[in-house]
Order: C-alpha cells, then sequence, then structure tokens
C-alpha cells in the first residue's frame, strides 16, 4: 500500500509517536532522560528546534521547528537511536513504536500556542497531574536543561488556563484540513460544504467521503444530530464493505493533516 506524502518544508511539525502496541516507552526516569539526550544530539546535526514537549509512559509529542527540509532525517534518527537504547537496555527484541510518527505541519502561527497548550495539557487531561507544570517529562516543568529547547512560545501562554473543548475543536479543525503545494508555498484545500457530501451520497458512503476530505468526525456529528461514538461505528462498518483497491486509494490522496486526538 501507497504511503500518504509527508510535507518537508522549513518550519513547525507537532509529532506523536507511540509504543507498538500501545506498550510503555519509558519505564523509568533514564529512559525519559536518555530520549531527551537523543534529541539534543539530532539538534546538533540536523540544525531544529523544540518549543515544546510532553513525555508520556506509552508515546510523546513534540512541537519541532526545522530549519532545513529534513524532518524525516530528524525523526529517523530519534526513534532509531532510543528504540536500540530500548531494547539494549531491556534486552528486548523487535520494533518499538507502533509505526511511522505522525506529524502536522503548523502552517498557522494563530496554532501555535493553542498546540503548545494542547500537549503541555496532555497530563492532566490524563490524571497524572492537576496544573499544567507539574509533570516533571513536560517542558512546562522546566527541570532540565538542553540546548536543543526553546521556551519562547511556552513563556507566552498563560500556563494556569484550562486547555477547553473551545480549543480542541480548533485543533481538530486544524488538524483535519488537507494542504496543497502551490508556487512553493502551502495551502489549505478549499473543502465542499457538508450538505453536498448528504445531497451527492448516500449516508455512510457520505460520512466517509468527507472524513476523507478532512472533515472531523466531531463536525459531522453535530451536523446529523449523533453522537461522535455513532460516527465512529458508522464508519468502521462502512469501510470493512470496502474492496482491497478502494482502500488502498485512500492514502494516494493529496497531503493530510490526519485528525487526532490523544
Amino acid at each position: 500500500m501507497s504511503r500518504k506524502l509527508r510535507i518537508e518544508r522549513v518550519g513547525f511539525y507537532h509529532i506523536i509517536n507511540r509504543g507498538v502496541e500501545r506498550r510503555d516507552i519509558f519505564l523509568c526516569h533514564d529512559d525519559y532522560i536518555k530520549f531527551l539526550e537523543i534529541i539534543d544530539d539530532a539538534s546538533r546535526i540536523y540544525n531544529f528546534q523544540i518549543f515544546s514537549y510532553c513525555l508520556m509512559k506509552n508515546h510523546y509529542h513534540l512541537l519541532l521547528k526545522t530549519n532545513d527540509e529534513n524532518l524525516s532525517l530528524i525523526m529517523r534518527q530519534i526513534n532509531s537511536r532510543y528504540s536500540i537504547y530500548f531494547n539494549k537496555r531491556y534486552k528486548r527484541v523487535g520494533p518499538l513504536w507502533q509505526g511511522r510518527f505522525k506529524s502536522w505541519y503548523v502552517w498557522d502561527e494563530v496554532y501555535l500556542q493553542v498546540l503548545v497548550r494542547y500537549i503541555e495539557y496532555n497530563p492532566v487531561k490524563a490524571n497524572i497531574t492537576k496544573k499544567i507544570g507539574k509533570h516533571p517529562y513536560a517542558m512546562s516543568s522546566n527541570n532540565v536543561e538542553f540546548l536543543v529547547l526553546n521556551f519562547e512560545l511556552l513563556n507566552q501562554i498563560d500556563l494556569d488556563k484550562k486547555f477547553d473543548e473551545k480549543e480542541q475543536e480548533k485543533l481538530d479543525k486544524f488538524c483535519s484540513q488537507k494542504l496543497d503545494i502551490k508556487d512553493d508555498a502551502v495551502h489549505v484545500k478549499k473543502r465542499r460544504l457538508l450538505s453536498e457530501y448528504f445531497e451527492k451520497y448516500k449516508r455512510d458512503e457520505a460520512i466517509f467521503e468527507a472524513v476523507k476530505d478532512g472533515y472531523a468526525q466531531s463536525e459531522i456529528a453535530k451536523y446529523l444530530t449523533l453522537s461522535s461514538v455513532s460516527i465512529s461505528k458508522i464508519l468502521k462498518i462502512y469501510k470493512q464493505k470496502l474492496t482491497p483497491f478502494q482502500f488502498s486509494q485512500l492514502s494516494k490522496e493529496t497531503i493530510l493533516q490526519p485528525h487526532h486526538r490523544n
């Protein structure tokens, strides 16, 4: 199956990766520090900075800014080196990561502060801490010093403000947008109105096509006055009906910012 195109441009990226089968990838304090050391080492080779990070037991978030078109090289270095370290330390074999890292190119600086708050809010959402800045393995804790870390954005946000549902909806909308490159510039592809999908297709196919074109399931649920769980079930059943050829075409679309809630 062909892979989706990945943007490789200078700028900000939100990066997520998790352990295979959602297994823990950080088992002790030294593991977290080693991962940050590997990132710091890679930054000296590939010239990038980290503006926010949050390391959870089975996954991580990074807000990374590249200065060259080398995102894939950066992440290959980080994930590969940590995988080698982890397997050697814990005497295990096989892949550590669930798959390729997920990345969102941040084309609009308005979303940068929302992203920082989202990343740093993860431990609060997971009931690990009650306040942003208290998780020792998030950048807002400010308890480690590495040259790769840039606190410029973090110092601009209100850490006491709760990350609310309205901000989550903004982030969902941003993450679900399709991007295209024209004249060496990134553009958001204009979406059809939701009503157009349901005029052209039967309900289940309309939902499928709308999601494929970048609509968040929450947006579709609101339009149809259904729950997000119902939309998810409809999609799952519909995908099971697709032929292998039809399913393979999903990976041949133009650049897509993958929808994600973590």
